[in-house]
């Protein structure tokens, strides 16, 4: 339970990063425990995370301000592992390192300059810059859905089986959507319009595929032969050509055999006159 003083410097500390929010973040306390904070990060612009959206939580000891809280990030990025407690000089793991001034814009801007970084620590993990260009792209998918376990917008009741500020990978999105209401609600219109696989958060292959005017006629319908493929094949190609170029062989063919014939009259013509 939270001291008088903390609850005091929390509540004043959610208004004001209510009111002046920073770059790429936004932090609210949850209803049932103002010790038990929900942050977003968005993945800011020319990095491996841009525009990805990176939910974790913030647990804060009840003498806060005189000790730092525990710092996770549940949503998968590359750069931590998932609801795993981080190593970091403003969090419980360093407890005579932290500041009393600081306050949560401070803790969370120091977590978003650590987490475009590359140093390492315990909680962080290697992978490549397409790897967490990945992990964003599914970052939305994955906090509405928990990794693909439920659809959205499902009744699943959300049970912390791993104590407070963990997040079971699996609970269907449950607690994203009690924390998050209006981000949760976005998550899912944006699944739709961008035809996302809720199993695997990727988009769907369209299999829709209309095919090109000009070879339309060429497509074989229920119940057609090869003959009548071929024979509409051939008539959609003769489509807007002259009678004159369809038929420049024959033409051609004919001028010869009459020059021949001509030729060949003439010449028994002259051969009579002179006997």
């Amino acid at each position: 339970m939270a001291t008088p003083a903390a609850t005091k410097r929390l509540t004043k500390e959610y208004a004001s990063i209510s009111r002046h929010p920073p770059p790429y973040i936004i932090a609210h306390p949850s209803e049932s425990n103002i010790l038990e904070w929900h942050y977003i990060l968005t993945g800011p612009p020319e990095t491996p995370y841009e525009g990805g959206q990176y939910w974790g939580t913030l647990i804060f000891p009840p003498d806060y301000p005189f000790a730092p809280p525990a710092i996770r990030m549940h949503t998968p990025s590359g750069r931590f592992q998932p609801s795993t407690r981080l190593c970091l000089s403003i969090s419980d793991f360093h407890p005579k390192s932290f500041n009393p001034a600081w306050e949560v814009s401070t803790i969370l801007n120091g977590l978003l300059s650590f987490m475009t970084g590359e140093e390492m620590t315990t909680g962080s993990v290697r992978a490549s810059e397409q790897e967490r260009r990945l992990f964003a792209k599914r970052s939305r998918w994955w906090n509405s859905t928990g990794g693909g376990s439920k659809s959205p917008s499902s009744n699943t009741q959300y049970h912390n089986s791993k104590g407070i500020g963990a997040i079971k990978a699996g609970d269907g999105g449950a607690k994203f959507r009690v924390e998050w209401p209006e981000l949760d609600e976005e998550n899912e219109k944006w699944m739709k319009e961008k035809r996302i696989n809720l199993a695997n958060g990727m988009p769907l292959a369209r299999s829709d595929a209309r095919c090109a005017p000009d070879v339309a006629g060429l497509r074989r319908r229920p119940g057609s032969s090869a003959t009548s493929v071929v024979h509409e094949g051939r008539v959609a190609r003769d489509v807007g050509q002259s009678w004159l170029s369809r038929n420049k062989w024959r033409i051609l063919l004919g001028t010869l055999f009459t020059y021949i014939l001509v030729a060949r009259m003439l010449g028994d013509g002259a051969a009579s006159g002179t006997t």
